[in-house]
């Protein structure tokens, strides 16, 4: 008979917290820093991990939740002592490849796709469509940039200029993570910070990856075969929430997490 001994050697714990799906605030996407703070949190302090593997499957989204996201990871790694791993699946590509970032060694598979450093604006005009109506739209507002890229009125060359300008100094934010966290890695190129993508292994060769590997494997190769891996997930929504969600805003949700993954070829 076999009897329980307290004394006895365990294997290392390894926590791996899974970041899946569009960053966006709210019900738009999976991944904000209100619905991932406390998973992270749970993550870093419980058990003493060896180590947090970050499981990482993202077309981005939200450059502000990349940020806090990827600074909550940071500071608990650094408070904590503990080296974090991001494993890529499909993809890490711009806010996804920020989180990536946060990591002390990115590692993917032959044919992730990774990169994508830039930032994107979107949106449509309508203003020729309503004059073919016949509808006339009133706006009135106090400060001349208040309707800046109103969809329903003709686009202007200033607010193109202004809109540029911001997206400009979001795009310097997202490189200066980037060269902070990756620093001599990165490849001397200039198609680095285009808004490009590489798979793995070109990904490697640019510096935006450390090596090939897969979770399992190489967490086992690292931290013995008899190692535990504790696995966390984004917030789970209460009953109501869920039907709520289903009803008003999950379709779109959907749609938009679906058109972000397309671009990717996935």
């Amino acid at each position: 008979m076999a009897f329980w001994n307290p004394f006895a050697k365990r294997g290392a714990t390894v926590a791996v917290i899974r970041l899946s799906g569009m960053i966006a605030s709210g019900p738009r996407g999976p991944l904000s820093e209100e619905a991932l703070s406390s998973t992270i949190e749970r993550a870093f302090k419980r058990g003493k991990p060896a180590a947090v593997a970050l499981s990482i499957n993202s077309p981005g989204g939200s450059p502000v939740q990349s940020a806090l996201i990827a600074a909550q990871i940071r500071r608990l790694a650094e408070e904590k002592k503990v080296p974090v791993i991001a494993f890529v699946e499909d993809v890490a590509a711009s806010g996804g490849y920020w989180l990536a970032c946060s990591a002390d060694e990115i590692l993917a598979d032959e044919s992730s796709i990774l990169g994508s450093i830039g930032v994107i604006s979107s949106g449509f005009g309508a203003h020729v469509f309503l004059a073919r109506q016949g509808i006339e739209r009133r706006v009135y507002t106090a400060g001349e940039s208040k309707s800046m890229l109103d969809p329903f009125q003709p686009e202007k060359e200033e607010d193109v200029e202004r809109l540029k300008g911001l997206l400009d100094e979001i795009h310097g934010n997202f490189i200066a993570q980037v060269k902070g966290r990756r620093g001599d890695k990165l490849k001397s190129d200039p198609e680095l910070f285009s808004g490009r993508v590489w798979l793995g292994r070109s990904a490697v060769e640019m510096g935006l990856a450390d090596g090939i590997g897969h979770l399992v494997p190489v967490l086992k190769e690292r931290y013995g075969k008899d190692v535990k891996l504790r696995r966390y997930g984004g917030r789970k929504r209460g009953l109501l929430q869920r039907i709520g969600m289903s009803i008003l805003g999950e379709p779109l949700a959907m749609i938009e997490e679906r058109a972000a993954f397309a671009r990717f070829g996935l």
